[in-house]
């Protein structure tokens, strides 16, 4: 990240947030604490002001942005609980004895009690997946189940 901060006789402080590429987030603290936010497109665009806020108004603002109300979950690793049921993400193991197996001939609920609610693979998400989907090595398996029986799925398709 990286800012750059600028003084404007008479008027306050500018401050420029480099976003991607040529994007910048401008904003423009004024003497009296108002605050204009501007985006600039490149570097021979004009800015586009985008709006204007109080002192206290983005005091409050910043709040949010700062995450004081919200902290923003890893999605990762979350475990969200449904009851006495959790769901989780379980990584298929490269010598898993699932890999290469469809989802029927796996059993995993019958062998875990877990239900499978999506698989992950390269970036892409297959939620619902048909009984008939083939497990492979580095699949992500988001799965619904108590803590016991995500443990004998953790087991399952680590090995």
């Amino acid at each position: 990240m990286t800012v750059y901060e600028t003084d404007v006789p008479g008027v306050g402080r500018k401050f420029e947030y480099e976003m991607d590429g040529d994007d910048r987030l401008v904003v423009l603290i004024h003497h009296d604490g108002k605050r204009e936010v501007f985006r600039r497109r490149s570097a021979e665009a004009d800015s586009e002001k985008l709006f204007e806020l109080t002192d206290k108004q983005a005091r409050e603002f910043g709040t949010l942005l700062e995450g004081a109300y919200f902290q923003p979950l890893d999605l990762e690793r979350v475990q969200v609980p449904v009851g006495d049921e959790i769901i989780e993400w379980h990584d298929v193991g490269p010598d898993s004895p699932l890999v290469g197996q469809s989802l029927s001939d796996c059993g995993i609920r019958r062998r875990t009690g877990t239900s499978i609610l999506a698989v992950q693979r390269d970036g892409e998400t297959f939620a619902n997946p048909e009984a008939n989907f083939e497990l492979d090595a580095g699949d992500v398996v988001v799965a619904l189940g108590t803590r016991a029986e995500h443990g004998t799925l953790a087991d399952l398709v680590a090995n």
